[in-house]
């Protein structure tokens, strides 16, 4: 019986230190129940986030045109800025004295935009060369600046003159991806969709983006000042890849005609210039250009006034920030406006914002004294709302009457000028004594000319064209 005993206690032992064993692997079992459960809720918003995001930007055809993918593409393409801008604003700005700050946002100016004037006439027609390439050249433009912000990331921290060039390198390339992107809106264009209301839905994802990354910028320098650039080279190369997943219309040639040829013209390439490009487009582009001047212009002369000077009761960051949020406000709806609006010519809709930007800047200079902080909140939201509406009309006008075979150079000389106009505006601006009505009244007389010299212009342009003319707002 003693080995019977043996054999039962043996069983007993093993079913003892199985019983155990079982019951860890039945606890393991139910924390991997737990956390696949607790993985999805995590994922749930995220994925229903994703999932409105896809409709909001392919909605009304967008999606099957492909103008949906060109919005995802825009909105990383502004994250990518507003994080560059982030790291430049702290180096450049924000980390010295007034006085200094000045004299360091002039050198910023001076350094950047001035070779720009020169390289930027040049990308027009470089990109005209390769209309097969347009995917190719979006992508390369986020490439550059993708590595150009790992080259900035170790100059930003001292603030060197190492950091221009490399700054240069980023507007050049991010005017060059501007330039190619309102190029190709036409190709992508869904079926009854105007050319404004496109060119809105673009810009306006960029702005949701920029006001999202601007705090991520602010958290990210937090951990550093290089660790905004780091996180605008990881959003680039998203970039760059996104640029390929547009659709193959974007870089094919077919349907592409030089200009009408007058009879017994020569046949030959038409010469790119802002001459030959019509009446509508000219006056359009002198009053855009008085608004990026007003732009610039407000940027940096309410940036150093507010430092001095800041609004009621708030400390200079706060102000600035308020200004900021005005301005960020007016431009996104100005860009919903111009969504919104129907069979209207853009050259009205340019002739309508420059003159209220010149009421509203007029009326801020004459009650500056007594209502400082509404009057300047009021003109930077009036400037954001009349930029954004200004320009989404141009690029209309630019996509309408331009022929698509030098399209590229026409956009990427008007983003000359009004980049040129922005600087002049942003230079007065640092120049100027720092006096509100002094300043606002600088800003309403230059206004007052664009308007006494476009305003009928394009009135009488737009009746030219008349309702038979094809609408593109």
């Amino acid at each position: 019986m003693g080995q019977y005993d043996d054999v039962a206690a043996a069983r007993a032992s093993t079913k003892g230190r199985g019983g155990p064993v079982r019951g860890a692997g039945r606890a393991a079992g139910r924390a991997g129940r737990a956390c696949r459960t607790a993985g999805a809720a995590v994922r749930r918003p995220f994925a229903a986030t994703g999932r409105g995001i896809r409709r909001a930007t392919h909605a009304h055809g967008a999606g099957e045109s492909g103008l949906g993918k060109l919005i995802e593409l825009h909105a990383v393409n502004s994250a990518g800025d507003m994080l560059i801008t982030v790291a430049l604003a702290s180096t450049v700005f924000f980390s010295v004295p007034t006085d200094q700050a000045r004299g360091r946002v002039a050198l910023y100016l001076a350094v950047t935009m001035a070779p720009f004037a020169l390289l930027a006439p040049v990308v027009g027609p470089l990109l005209d060369r390769v209309p097969h390439g347009r995917r190719a050249a979006m992508a390369g433009a986020m490439l550059a600046r993708a590595v150009l912000a790992l080259t900035m990331s170790g100059a930003v921290a001292t603030g060197g003159l190492e950091l221009y060039p490399a700054a240069l390198g980023v507007l050049v390339s991010s005017k060059a991806y501007g330039v190619v992107r309102s190029a190709v809106v036409p190709r992508l264009l869904p079926h009854r969709f105007s050319l404004v209301k496109a060119n809105s839905r673009v810009t306006l994802a960029g702005l949701v983006t920029t006001g999202a990354a601007a705090p991520l910028g602010a958290g990210l320098h937090l951990l550093g000042p290089a660790w905004p650039l780091y996180g605008a080279c990881v959003v680039f190369g998203v970039g760059a890849f996104l640029s390929f997943t547009l659709p193959h219309k974007v870089d094919s040639a077919r349907g592409e005609a030089p200009a009408p040829l007058a009879a017994g013209q020569r046949a030959r390439r038409p010469r790119p210039g802002l001459r030959t490009v019509g009446r509508s487009v000219l006056h359009g582009l002198q009053a855009n250009a008085a608004l990026r001047a007003l732009s610039g212009f407000l940027i940096f002369f309410l940036a150093f006034l507010l430092r001095e000077q800041p609004l009621g009761g708030l400390n200079p960051a706060a102000s600035l920030g308020l200004v900021a949020v005005a301005a960020g406000t007016g431009n996104a709806l100005g860009t919903a406006i111009g969504a919104w609006l129907r069979a209207r010519g853009p050259e009205v809709i340019i002739a309508v914002v420059l003159t209220l930007a010149l009421g509203v800047t007029v009326t801020a200079a004459v009650f500056y004294a007594v209502l400082a902080s509404v009057v300047v909140t009021a003109t930077a939201a009036a400037a954001g709302l009349c930029q954004a509406l200004a320009k989404l009309s141009l690029d209309a006008l630019i996509q309408r009457d331009v022929p698509e075979s030098f399209r590229t150079s026409a956009f990427a000389r008007s983003e000359t000028v009004l980049q040129l106009s922005w600087v002049v505006g942003g230079g007065l601006g640092i120049a100027l004594p720092l006096h509100g009505v002094l300043g606002l009244s600088v800003a309403s007389a230059v206004l007052a000319l664009a308007a006494a010299t476009t305003v009928r212009g394009l009135l009488t342009a737009d009746r030219h064209h008349g309702p038979a003319r094809a609408r593109v707002a």
